[in-house]
């Protein structure tokens, strides 16, 4: 894969604090970025900025937030909004994965809070920024799992049943469907939108899962692949010249693949792009 020199580029990297995210961090970091770390773990974010190789110019900067809550969701993306006049790449990677469902304070079930909206909030709270980038570009985290579920539009938040992965799965498919919809509106912007599926990595994610699927998940992790591998999807899509190009694509292995028919519903992406604004009072961004 081509190296380009990131020199003068913004890069704005959510859930930056460990494994694929911190990789993807430091990777553009060493390129000459500029890298604003987002995590909610202050040791860690402390640990992760420690970790970077200084910009080509300018500084580093860290923003801690709790992605469950719409409040902080906001707020990180007012704060960095108002500091920085353009944003070359959104990279939306912070996502958990929760043994139990319970409910945040916005009254969501914390996967979907955490792996849809605030990829949905943050991003469009950044979006004019990006825009003003020479050629922005925002990158969406995915995962092969979408392909194994369905939106139930009666019961986003998994009320009627909940398992680890059925919430993980669904919230993942609402990834896919909401770079779908953002590229839509991004045609003729020069800004492109994309998703990716990383991989099966060893990282700390699930690692809280006590489930006997969890078990298994954990044990699973013997043989998956590292973070410096499964972040060589995130960079293609985020630093590549096909990347670039490309508009409302899926990588995976860094080429561009097939997501789901449920995936490929832009009838259920613009439904969902709708609740989606309507459960965080944003207005549709004007193009």
């Amino acid at each position: 894969m081509a190296t380009p020199d990131l020199a003068g580029r913004t890069a704005v990297v959510t859930g930056a604090t460990s494994g694929i995210g911190e990789v993807t961090a430091q990777d553009l970091a060493r390129r000459g970025a500029r890298v604003l770390v987002v995590g909610r773990n202050p040791e860690r974010l402390a640990a992760t900025m420690a970790s970077l190789p200084p910009p080509a110019s300018g500084a580093h900067a860290p923003y801690l937030a709790d992605l469950s809550r719409l409040a902080e969701m906001k707020r990180l993306a007012a704060e960095i909004a108002a500091a920085e006049p353009a944003i070359d790449l959104l990279i939306n990677n912070a996502a958990g994965m929760f043994p139990e469902r319970r409910l945040t304070e916005d009254g969501w079930e914390r996967t979907f809070a955490v792996n849809h909206m605030a990829y949905f909030v943050v991003t469009l709270g950044l979006l004019d920024r990006v825009k003003a980038a020479p050629a922005g570009r925002v990158v969406v985290t995915a995962s092969r799992l979408h392909a194994s579920y369905s939106l139930d539009f009666d019961d986003l938040q998994n009320a009627k049943t909940y398992s680890t992965y059925q919430a993980y799965g669904r919230s993942k498919l609402c990834n896919i469907l909401f770079a779908r919809a953002l590229a839509r509106r991004l045609q003729g912007t020069g800004v492109t939108c994309n998703a990716l599926h990383p991989g099966f990595v060893a990282t700390r994610f699930g690692d809280d899962d006590t489930s006997p699927m969890g078990v298994i998940f954990r044990w699973a992790k013997v043989v998956a692949m590292s973070p410096q591998d499964g972040a060589r999807t995130t960079l293609h899509a985020a630093t590549s010249e096909e990347g670039g190009r490309l508009n409302g694509a899926y990588f995976v292995k860094s080429k561009p693949a097939q997501p789901s028919a449920q995936a490929r519903n832009d009838a259920d992406g613009e439904r969902l792009w709708a609740i989606s604004l309507a459960l965080a009072g944003l207005a549709e961004p004007v193009s």
